[in-house]
Order: structure tokens, then C-alpha cells, then sequence
């Protein structure tokens, strides 16, 4: 499991906080007034988003198990997942109830993790 993911930083809109803004969503939103402090890059009101918090290119597009997720609509894309290693399987929403789980079987049965498991 790749672990060399950076620290992770919250962006978010300044003076969240205040009570004039109590109905602002928790998110990102960038900053675009002429004497915002934030847009200008003052110190103490907090990180915009750069390239430098780019995670690594071995790290990026992996899921939580540090395994690469692939979104799979049929067997003939799972049988391309069955031969790369380290993979986790998404099945693709729009397959029916029974599909799903013939797949499912497939994976499990050549020790791929389901990340969306039928039960």
C-alpha cells in the first residue's frame, strides 16, 4: 500500500466563521474582489489551492486501500482488471441486479475486492 500522500489542507471561504455568513457552505469558492486579503495572498487568511498540493503521481487516483480503482460495465473489462495487480473494482451503476452479481462472483472468486458489493 502507497502511503506518501501529503498532509491535507482545508480550503476554505474566508471568515467562515463570522456570523454573517453562518448559511455559507463549508467549500471552496475563489476569491475574486479587488482588495480581498485571501486573493492577494496576505498571511493568516488561509491556503488557496496551488500545485504545489498536488499529491504524487504514484499516490494519485488510488482509493483508500492504496489500491487503483477501475469502473468496470461488463466481463471483458474484468477480465482486463483480473490481470493487473493491486485493483479494486467499481461496478458501474447502470447493471442490473443480476449482472452485478455475476460479476461480483467472478472478482471475488480471482481474490479482486468489490468496492460497491451487491449483498
Amino acid at each position: 500500500m502507497i502511503m506518501n500522500t501529503k498532509k491535507k489542507v482545508r480550503f476554505v471561504v474566508p471568515n467562515l466563521g463570522a456570523k454573517s455568513r453562518k448559511h455559507v457552505k463549508d467549500r471552496w469558492r475563489k476569491q475574486r474582489g479587488m482588495d480581498n486579503h485571501k486573493r492577494v495572498m496576505r498571511k493568516g487568511y488561509g491556503e488557496i489551492p496551488k500545485i504545489g498540493y498536488k499529491n504524487p503521481g504514484s499516490a494519485r487516483h488510488l482509493g483508500a486501500d492504496g489500491n487503483a480503482r477501475v469502473l468496470v460495465h461488463n466481463k471483458a473489462e474484468l477480465q482486463t482488471a483480473l490481470q493487473a495487480h493491486d485493483v479494486t473494482i467499481i461496478l458501474h451503476h447502470a447493471l442490473s441486479q443480476r449482472k452485478k452479481l455475476e460479476l461480483q462472483k467472478l472478482a471475488e472468486g480471482n481474490g479482486i475486492k468489490v468496492s460497491n458489493r451487491v449483498r
